[in-house]
């Protein structure tokens, strides 16, 4: 495994890292504890969550594999999770606001079970909390011991220049880390997000990096996803974001060209598209989101393979951007939205997330 550091810290985390999103949702908790296990064992360190994954379960599961397992075994993650979204319709239940974010706070360090979190993320940006609000807790929070390192998630490029030049300013703790959507599908983020970030030496941790399955090769053009895959569930947002996927002849050529390098290199098309993502710019560790030990040990298979410079440029080729993609149009839009009205509708639009109460989102 190799490793890399969290942005401009001294943390090493490994280039893979490891999302729960499933966790108490499709993955029960042995299958989830075996997955940990595997992951740990293989050498990757970089646990991602959130408060709203499962309505909470995800954060419930990880706390009681870290109660049931040796310290020398938990002490080698770096754990992250999340908070702005919350459980309930209340109309303060969601955002970045300092009643929101302690309350999150510390009901996810109640499910985890820990007295601190490696690294807190704000899921998505709030049009209606001011960034010095959320900023000024996040760095009581670290003078506090909860948190170790600030980080974001779902932001345009200004938006974080914004937060990363007001902290500045303030002179409080600032964000280490991005989390945003990132594949060979889904490379909008390189107009102005990944440049911001680079400049800034921000980490990216790529979200989807297989685009919900789309590069596994597994998907053919013109046929029905199985009911049991992500792109097939009758989860409401996954279908959203796959059929724009589906709709994309840019995206077909992308995928077929995927499946032709890892026929002709002897790798898997998901470690093709992970490698990829993992030597952009700024990317720090693609989150892969593996339900089976199966899947996990494929995507594993990436954590040391780099693609050479004919290779790159071919999928650079044929990925070319979209205008119009995450973190724009609707979907982008729709993660960064706040009112007071619809509290709960909005909670759901989180990463690949779920339309369901506060589901696995």
């Amino acid at each position: 495994m190799e490793y890399r550091k969290l942005g401009n810290t001294g943390t090493a985390v490994s280039r893979i890292a490891f999302g729960t999103m499933y966790f108490g949702v499709q993955t029960p908790e042995d299958e989830a504890f075996a997955l940990l296990d595997a992951f740990v064992d293989a050498g990757g360190n970089l646990v991602d969550t959130s408060n709203v994954y499962g309505g909470g379960r995800s954060e419930e599961i990880i706390g009681r594999w870290f109660a049931s397992r040796p310290n020398d075994i938990t002490d080698r993650v770096v754990l992250a999770t999340k908070g702005r979204y919350g459980p309930g319709t209340d109309v303060n239940s969601l955002g970045s606001t300092r009643r929101q974010l302690r309350r999150s706070l510390d009901a996810s360090l109640r499910r985890l079970g820990l007295d601190h979190i490696d690294l807190y993320q704000i899921h998505a940006w709030d049009p209606l909390t001011p960034i010095e609000e959320t900023l000024s807790f996040l760095d009581d929070a670290v003078h506090a011991g909860k948190i170790n390192y600030v980080g974001l998630s779902n932001f345009t490029g200004w938006q974080l220049q914004l937060a990363l030049s007001t902290a500045r300013q303030m002179g409080t703790h600032a964000p280490v880390s991005l989390q945003q959507q990132y594949s060979l599908l889904s490379r909008e983020s390189e107009y102005e997000v990944i440049p911001a970030a680079s400049h800034n030496q921000i980490a990216l941790l790529p979200w989807s990096p297989l685009a919900g399955g789309f590069l596994t090769g597994k998907y053919q053009r013109g046929t029905t996803a199985d009911p049991d895959s992500r792109a097939g569930s009758e989860d409401e947002l996954y279908q959203w974001v796959s059929a724009e996927y589906a709709a994309s002849d840019r995206n077909w050529h992308t995928i077929d060209t995927v499946v032709r390098i890892a026929r002709e290199t002897g790798h898997t098309p998901s470690q093709v598209a992970l490698a990829w993502a993992a030597d952009q710019p700024s990317v720090v560790a693609p989150i892969v989101g593996a339900r089976t030990l199966g899947h996990l040990t494929d995507n594993l298979g990436a954590a040391e393979l780099h693609l050479d410079a004919e290779t790159t440029a071919a999928l650079n080729t044929v990925s070319t951007p979209q205008h119009g993609g995450y973190p724009y149009g609707g979907f982008g839009s729709a993660q960064r939205s706040r009112d007071f009205h619809g509290s709960k509708a909005q909670a759901n639009l989180v990463e690949g997330g779920s339309a369901a109460p506060l589901g696995h989102a």
